[in-house]
């Protein structure tokens, strides 16, 4: 593998590199392909439906690539966070706190830069304001995952600069089961944290009435690591157990449905690495000041160890969702779509059994579209978002003041088909009103965002798609408004009340191929983005970083692919890497916790019941930091993963599977996550699970 990680530094200094190699890797398979005839027929992939899109466009018909995970991928993907679920795909990772929290990061930006939406909904917890808050969305209920990159789902909010990720589920009922009642069970475990979890789903229904039921349940210890840390074999604080119920009803007819869904969550996990030697630092202008320094005596040990229990995050989240679609509402319209959601979110930080710091969130949001019929070949949809937001922290850790932040947004999306041509443009407009409390300011932010788009097929099976998007995207509260200090992440963060609104100016450029023996899809994308708002470093003191909110002109370029060959009627190859550079323009520096480049190869085959993949995933020292950060050494990771399906003699489908992850053990750390030293990746795991619909 020395071969491999040899590429991969290549690639790093060499993003277009890494482009050349996957294209020569696909043209190169397809001439194997070629001079070597296969006798199974040639393979397609099957239409997938993105509800994103805003049209429901099949994946073959965006301008920008998509990700979807569904069916038995989905299975063998899932993971107890969306984060850790999503973060082998190309060009996603993860911000990795430990195993409770994990959110996906796309193209190098994560918190508010993604947006994460239940089935179009924006979900609404606490997990943009730092990477130790959990994503209040279970991947085991979901259906269906799908990813959008870039602004070009700007429809669902011009802050979404990064992309989209919109988890669907089952919750509230579309339709009526075709046998009165529909479901299913699963069960599973693994070894690298001794977990175990349960799911279920169950939806019946009679005449024009559907009710659904589901719940997860999830028990996890501290998990191992891989050999050689010197923390020892598990990440202290790292358990994780989480419940989660829902129950959803809908009325069903001929034109559509409307319904709503009540879903209670419920977590404890921990928070490593929380530094207790922090508590006395605070800043004096731009330098921090800890307790003892320059011969001080205040009696505090800055080199002792945190004391007492590692603090644990006792979370608590109650969302109603109101879901419903009217086909043919009336005369020059397809389609009215309803989305609206209640949340009332709340967590405790408990250290050594007392409640140390209280975040709350309590919020609505309301989506209403639109679909007109075609006028002069133009197809779209036109709608209105609007949603308010109470945010709070009381405590130790409070460093955000109580805030109210009010959006509301208009936007429009239009496509054209012309032969071989769909084109698309979208429009967005959007106002933001954000009011803290305590000290009374209050700042508005105005923005526009565009986007247009092409696809051309220009042979079949060949596509080639481009876009071109400017988005506004106004500060968040947090950006805004906090000031203290943050334990969890080893920082001292200040606001700043007159950040302007970032414009981001993306241009994404993708080659696919869909059918045939060889299939690949490689996209290249740059994103200049004036104003961009980041915690610059100011003062660090024995790992404690004192940031200041700032702004600056940066620059993302980036580029991710995978190129799969089928080398026999029951053998695939695939090739897949990713990298992104990000850095502030005229020689401002390089920023925070942007991701390694990685490559890998990946083994694929069927054979009856049985399917099989294993895979070796390469992933490069990430050497090019920002000031006060450190280097994070490469690491090679084997995967396996083997399922059996079969039915009962009723013909209800099962499903049988073992997957296992860094198969060698090896120690890596994830140069994503503010906690890489005290919380590696999890070492030697083996996921074992059976499922059942029914």
């Amino acid at each position: 593998m020395t071969a491999i990680s040899a590429s991969l530094h290549l690639y790093a200094r060499h993003p277009v590199a890494l482009a050349a190699w996957l294209a020569l890797a696909g043209s190169s398979l397809a001439h194997a392909a070629d001079a070597a005839p296969v006798a199974a027929p040639a393979a397609s992939l099957p239409p997938v439906t993105v509800s994103a899109s805003g049209l429901q466009l099949g994946a073959n018909d965006m301008t920008t690539p998509v990700t979807v995970l569904e069916g038995d991928e989905l299975v063998r993907r899932r993971e107890a966070t969306l984060g850790e679920t999503l973060s082998s795909e190309p060009g996603i990772t993860s911000s990795h706190f430990g195993a409770g929290a994990s959110r996906p990061i796309i193209r190098g930006m994560d918190g508010p830069r993604v947006k994460v939406l239940s089935d179009g909904a924006e979900l609404h917890d606490a997990s943009t304001i730092s990477p130790d808050h959990a994503v209040v969305s279970e991947p085991m209920l979901a259906t269906q995952i799908e990813v959008l990159r870039g602004p070009s789902a700007l429809v669902y909010g011009n802050g979404a600069v990064g992309g989209v990720v919109n988890v669907l589920d089952g919750k509230v009922p579309t339709a009526i089961p075709q046998k009165g009642v529909e479901g299913s069970a699963e069960l599973r475990a693994n070894t690298g944290a001794g977990e175990g979890a349960g799911a279920f789903s169950l939806t019946g229904g009679t005449g024009n009435l559907a009710v659904h039921v589901e719940g997860v349940a999830r028990d996890a210890g501290d998990y191992r690591v891989g050999k050689g840390w010197t923390g020892g074999n598990k990440v202290p604080g790292s358990f994780n157990r989480t419940d989660t119920g829902s129950v959803g009803v809908s009325w069903v007819g001929d034109r559509g449905y409307l319904g709503a869904a009540f879903t209670r969550q419920t977590a404890k996990y921990g928070l490593p690495g929380h530094n207790h030697s922090f508590e006395d630092c605070h800043p004096h202008g731009s330098q921090l000041h800890c307790g003892a320094q320059e011969g001080e005596e205040d009696g505090h040990d800055h080199g002792a160890e945190e004391r007492g229990d590692v603090p644990v995050v006792d979370l608590r989240s109650e969302r109603l969702d109101i879901r419903g679609e009217l086909r043919d509402p009336f005369a020059g319209f397809s389609a009215l779509r309803l989305r609206a959601g209640f949340t009332d979110y709340r967590h405790d930080e408990v250290e050594d059994g007392a409640i140390s710091t209280t975040f709350k969130n309590k919020a609505y949001d309301t989506r209403i579209e639109l679909q007109h019929e075609p006028i002069a070949g133009f197809k779209g949809v036109i709608g209105l978002q609007t949603s308010q937001r109470k945010f709070s922290a009381e405590g130790a850790e409070a460093y955000v003041q109580r805030t109210i932040t009010r959006k509301t947004g208009l936007f429009m999306l239009e496509e054209y088909r012309l032969g071989d041509w769909r084109l698309e443009a979208a429009l967005r407009h959007d106002r933001q009103t954000a009011e803290a409390q305590v000290s009374g300011i209050e700042r508005s932010h105005n923005g526009t965002s565009a986007s247009l788009g092409a696809v051309w097929k220009f042979t079949p099976g060949y596509q080639v798609g481009t876009s071109f998007t400017r988005a506004s995207r106004a500060p968040s509260a947090e950006e805004l408004y906090a000031r203290g200090l943050h334990m969890a992440t080893s920082t001292y963060e200040h606001g700043n009340a007159d950040l302007r609104s970032e414009t981001s100016q993306n241009i994404d450029v993708s080659l696919r191929k869909t059918s045939g023996d060889t299939t690949f899809g490689v996209s290249v994308f740059k994103n200049r983005i004036s104003n961009y708002i980041y915690g610059r470093t100011l003062d660090e003191v024995d790992g404690l970083q004192l940031l200041q909110y700032s702004q600056a002109d940066a620059t993302f370029t980036g580029i991710e692919g995978q190129v799969r060959q089928r080398i026999a009627r029951n053998l695939g190859v695939t090739l897949f890497g990713d990298t992104v550079r990000a850095k502030l323009n005229n020689g401002g520096g390089l920023l925070p916790r942007i991701p390694a480049p990685r490559a890998g190869i990946r083994l694929d085959t069927h054979w009856n019941a049985w399917e099989g993949q294993v895979e070796w995933v390469q992933v490069a020292r990430q050497s090019r930091v920002a000031e006060f950060e450190s280097a994070t050494p490469g690491y090679g990771m084997l995967n396996l993963g083997v399922s059996y399906n079969g039915r009962f003699n009723e013909g209800t489908p099962w499903q049988l599977y073992l997957k296992a992850t860094n198969l060698t053990d090896r120690l890596a750390y994830a140069h994503t996550s503010f906690i890489k030293n005290a919380a590696p990746l999890m070492g030697r795991n083996v996921t074992v699970g059976v499922r059942v619909a029914f």
